[in-house]
């Protein structure tokens, strides 16, 4: 098993990126690209972990994945390999500068400091003019690595620094023999990469979650309830209520123990009592938690919103007679009625619908309750 097995059906991405750890077309800073769930921050990571890799050193090819090296930097230990990720809507300056620091030091092992910015498109516009500056003059033994949506993600007096790699949605053949690799049976490796739309995170969740397989169906069945105005209302409500309930089930975690760290670091748990400086610090954790909470909700919703594209892209397939297996499969029943009482046309507008209502969402800052809202009265079936 090499560090590139988990990069499903990027095979010419593979085949560049292990040139280059060989050392044919290297470059201090590179721009990954792709659709969400291709794989771009466990592309980024692979390199990663094939730069540092111990077989190369011994004649062998870099990316063994069975060397102590390759190890850390996949398990994200590795001394030399840093990973910023953010669950804020933006990445701030400061973030920036701390990596621009740390660049600027020498790598503690023989090879290289690798620096990965997952969510380079959420820089701030100060960021990326610290960040700019470092990739210009970068120290000779130091390398970045963004990941990015699309190229028109990043400033273009950054990505004209960087060497760019695209990777592509994978198939859905591609998706489930790599469920099946993972343990899953056939039939349901099958149904999870059909629903997941190429998205490998997703499949997986499909895969092995029976309450994630569920939600889903919930939300694929949506479309056919659709027959009133108080039905409309009535399916805005519970998806904005289930995605609400389900980013904070994933985050409740994650906030508690943020908290238990912070009372340990000012003492709050052993005096009892509370310095002065600890209420600022519990303001600026609780606004941080407040946004991460809100990006989780609009991530949640966002796929939502997407299985139901799939639902009237499955649809119009049928309508226009398309060949092959539809995404939602496990409910063609329910598509096949709605193909028949309605049009190509009409699921069109309903899907422009839909993207509007994410829109506003993501880029208005609309109330999630709303935009649903007014979204499924668009959808609402004649």
């Amino acid at each position: 098993m090499t560090v590139w097995d988990s990069l499903v059906g990027q095979k010419p991405v593979i085949a560049t990126l292990r040139q280059a750890a060989a050392g044919q077309g290297m470059s201090h800073a590179w721009l990954f690209t792709g659709p969400p769930g291709s794989g771009r921050s466990n592309a980024a990571v692979a390199f990663a972990a094939a730069l540092q890799c111990e077989a190369g050193d011994a004649g062998g090819e870099a990316g063994c994945g069975t060397c102590h090296s390759c190890h850390t930097v996949l398990a994200g230990s590795h001394a030399d390999v840093a990973v910023v990720r953010t669950e804020k809507l933006s990445i701030g300056v400061k973030e920036v500068r701390d990596l621009v620091r740390r660049a600027a030091l020498t790598p503690m092992g023989r090879r290289w400091q690798v620096l990965i910015v997952e969510d380079a498109d959420r820089l701030t516009e100060q960021a990326c003019n610290a960040l700019l500056k470092a990739i210009e003059e970068p120290n000779h033994r130091t390398l970045w690595m963004l990941c990015a949506p699309t190229v028109e993600d990043v400033l273009p007096t950054i990505r004209s620094r960087c060497r760019l790699v695209t990777l592509t949605t994978p198939t859905a053949q591609e998706v489930a023999e790599f469920l099946r690799r993972d343990g899953v049976d056939d039939r349901l490796a099958d149904l999870a990469a059909r629903a997941s739309q190429g998205h490998i995170g997703r499949a997986r969740a499909l895969a092995r979650d029976p309450e994630v397989r569920g939600r889903r169906a919930d939300v694929v069945r949506i479309p056919t309830s659709l027959t009133s105005l108080g039905a409309c209302l009535d399916a805005a409500n519970r998806l904005g209520e289930a995605t609400k309930a389900e980013a904070d089930a994933i985050t409740a975690d994650l906030d508690a123990k943020e908290k238990a760290d912070l009372d340990a670091a000012y003492g709050v748990v052993e005096r009892g009592r509370r310095p002065r400086e600890y209420a600022p610090a519990l303001r600026d954790l609780e606004k941080d938690q407040k946004t991460r909470a809100k990006r989780r909700q609009l991530d949640v919703v966002d796929r939502a919103l997407m299985d139901l594209v799939s639902v009237y892209r499955d649809a119009i397939a049928l309508s226009t007679g398309a060949g092959g297996a539809l995404v939602n499969e496990d409910v063609r029943s329910d598509i096949e009625g709605l193909a028949r009482a309605s049009t190509p046309e009409l699921n069109l507008r309903r899907i422009g619908a839909i993207f509007a209502a994410r829109e506003q969402m993501l880029e208005f800052n609309v109330q999630p309750a709303l935009a649903l809202e007014s979204m499924m009265v668009s959808l609402q079936a004649s």
